[in-house]
């Protein structure tokens, strides 16, 4: 009999997820060349744009924790915006459930993603926000969301933040299921904006997909 199960709670960790989908992360440098090589330059307007989305988040994360819905208003939806991500081809969908059948040990996981970007039905990037939950717990579960992706011969994106700090993940599920990761990037540095970085990766994000699709 198949056990319906909540992904919060029974994907905690690294190896529940190697155990059930066999997904490891990758070995090879070049898997995403996407997080770190031949970024697209930002315009004049994108930093200042920036700039400003960053002002706003220091300006309430100094008065303290920031809860989710903050978050998004704040930072999330402003940049999705930025990167075109919210524009033609790509559709927004928000609190999108995903179902994964796991015949051999009889558990159909479910679960909630906070915010995907699709593009006629391909999934683009898979948005999550944990203001209280650390990078550690939240990347199984973000990951498992990922495997969810109906067109497994094509490469996903997830993006997790908790406010403070934003990483960007690569899967793909062909053949071996893996993954690869970005570097954090944190918002509280000072005298440096990483939002220019995390812009640059969404813009790269976005040119890919529209390639992939023509």
């Amino acid at each position: 009999m198949v056990q319906t199960k909540p992904i919060s709670k029974t994907i905690t960790s690294l190896l529940d997820l190697r155990e059930r989908f066999n997904l490891t992360p990758i070995t090879n440098e070049q898997f995403s060349p996407e997080f770190r090589q031949d970024l697209p330059e930002l315009t004049d307007f994108e930093r200042a744009t920036l700039d400003q989305i960053s002002n706003r988040f220091l300006r309430h994360r100094e008065r303290g924790s920031l809860a989710e819905g903050t978050i998004n208003h704040l930072v999330i939806s402003p940049l999705l915006a930025l990167a075109s991500l919210y524009d033609e081809p790509f559709l927004i969908t928000t609190e999108s459930e995903v179902e994964l059948l796991l015949e051999d040990r009889e558990e159909l996981l479910r679960g909630r993603i906070d915010t995907l970007i699709i593009q006629q039905q391909l999934w683009v990037l898979v948005v999550e926000s944990k203001s209280t939950i650390a990078f550690s717990v939240a990347l199984p579960q973000v990951l498992t969301y990922l495997m969810g992706n109906p067109n497994p011969e094509r490469p996903v994106y997830g993006l997790i933040t908790n406010g403070d700090e934003f990483q960007f993940i690569k899967l793909l599920v062909q053949d071996n299921p893996q993954y690869d990761l970005s570097n954090i990037f944190s918002l509280l540095l000072p005298h440096r904006n990483q939002l220019y970085d995390i812009m640059r990766v969404l813009k790269q994000v976005r040119q890919i997909m529209l390639q992939t699709n023509i």
